[in-house]
C-alpha cells in the first residue's frame, strides 16, 4: 500500500524505525504533529523515487506552485498546509528540500566532491531539522544551526550504510574524488571482490563519512537543550539510535557489500538509557557555541550563517 494512503503515524510506524521509537517520548500532541511532518517529508520522497503515480511529476508541480505560495496544487501539499500554518514553517526551507529531492532525478546521481556533499545533505535532512525545531517549539536562532548539522549527521549516516543500494540505484553519493570518481555500475562490480582495490576504496570512503558524520552529530548534541525537555529526550534518543547504525557499520570492518546495517530493540533500549542520563548535562550543553566551519560549505542555504 502506498505511503500516501496511511496516516502519518502509519507512515512513520512503517518506515521510519528510529524516529518511530524516539516518538514516544514527546506526548501526544507532539508526538503527531512530528509524525504530520515526517508524514510529509516522506510522501516527497516517495515522489521522488517514483514510488508514488507520477511522483516526480507531481513533485516538481509543488516545487512550482509552493514558490507562489499555493498550496493548493496537490493533495499532499494541501494537508501539510495546516502544520505549515501552525508552525510558521520557512517556505524557503521547505523549497530547498523538494529542489535536493528533485536533485536525485538525474540520471545516474554523482556527487562530486565534499562540498556537494555537505549541500546535498543540507537539502534533504538539514531541512527537515530545521522544520523539526519549529513543530518542537523550538525558534531560537543558534538552535536551528545545531537542528541543521543533526540533520545532515543523521544524513551521512544514511549513505554510509546504503552505498550498495543507492549503487544499484545509478546513485553515487560518496563524493567522487574520494573514490576515483568511480561509477556507480563500478561499485556495483566491486562488492563482489572484497579483497579489491576498488573495494577497500569504498570502505576508506565509508570511514570518512562516518567521521565527518560524528562531528556533525557533536554540534547536534550541542543544540538539544534548547529543546523543551520531552523534546530534549526524544531527540537525543532519534540521534543516538541513528548514530548507532554508523557505530555497527564501524564495527563491522566496514564491509559495506554484506547488506545494510539495522539497529536491533535491545541497541534502542540502551540509547534510550544513555540518553536519559545525558539529561543531567542539559544545564552545561547550552553554553558551547555552534562551530562555524561547519557551515562553510553551505553558503546561501537558509538559516545559515
Amino acid at each position: 500500500m502506498s505511503n500516501e494512503n496511511l496516516t502519518p503515524e502509519q507512515v512513520l510506524a512503517a518506515n521510519g524505525e528510529s524516529f518511530f521509537w524516539a516518538k514516544r517520548f514527546l506526548g501526544s500532541r507532539m508526538g503527531y504533529d512530528a509524525a504530520r511532518l515526517y508524514s510529509f517529508c516522506r510522501l516527497l520522497d516517495d515522489m521522488a523515487d517514483g514510488d508514488i503515480i507520477n511522483g516526480p511529476e507531481r513533485l516538481q508541480v509543488i516545487y512550482n506552485e509552493l514558490s507562489k505560495g499555493n498550496f493548493k496544487a496537490d493533495p499532499v501539499l494541501e494537508n501539510f498546509s495546516p502544520l505549515f500554518q501552525d508552525y510558521d514553517l520557512d517556505c524557503e526551507v521547505v523549497l530547498a528540500l523538494i529542489d535536493g529531492l528533485l536533485d536525485d532525478q538525474r540520471t545516474p546521481v554523482l556527487i562530486s566532491s565534499e562540498q556537494d556533499l555537505l549541500r546535498y545533505a543540507y537539502k534533504v535532512a538539514g531541512t527537515v531539522g530545521l522544520m523539526m525545531c519549529s513543530v518542537l517549539k523550538c525558534n531560537n536562532f543558534a538552535a536551528k544551526k545545531h537542528a541543521i548539522d543533526l540533520g545532515i549527521a543523521m544524513q551521512l549516516t544514511n549513505i554510509a550504510r546504503d552505498v550498495l543500494e543507492d549503487a544499484q540505484m545509478g546513485r553515487r553519493y560518496i563524493p567522487g574524488d574520494w573514490v576515483n570518481n568511480m561509477s556507480p555500475e563500478e561499485i556495483v562490480e566491486a562488492s563482489n571482490d572484497p579483497n579489491s582495490d576498488e573495494s577497500i576504496l569504498i570502505q576508506d570512503g565509508i570511514k570518512r563519512l562516518l567521521d565527518m558524520a560524528e562531528i556533525f552529530y557533536r554540534s547536534g548534541h550541542h543544540g538539544l537543550a534548547y529543546l523543551p525537555f520531552r523534546a530534549h529526550l526524544s531527540i537525543s534518543v532519534a540521534a543516538k539510535v541513528y548514530r548507532q547504525i554508523g557505530v555497527q557499520i564501524d564495527n563491522s570492518g566496514l564491509n559495506w557489500y554484506d547488506g545494510r546495517q539495522s539497529t536491533s530493540k535491545l541497541s534502542k533500549i540502551i540509547c534510550t538509557i544513555k540518553a536519559t542520563f545525558n539529561l543531567l548535562s542539559r544545564a552545561s550543553i547550552r553554553k558551547k557555541s555552534h562551530n562555524t566551519s561547519l557551515h562553510s560549505k553551505l553558503e546561501g542555504l537558509p538559516f545559515v550563517g
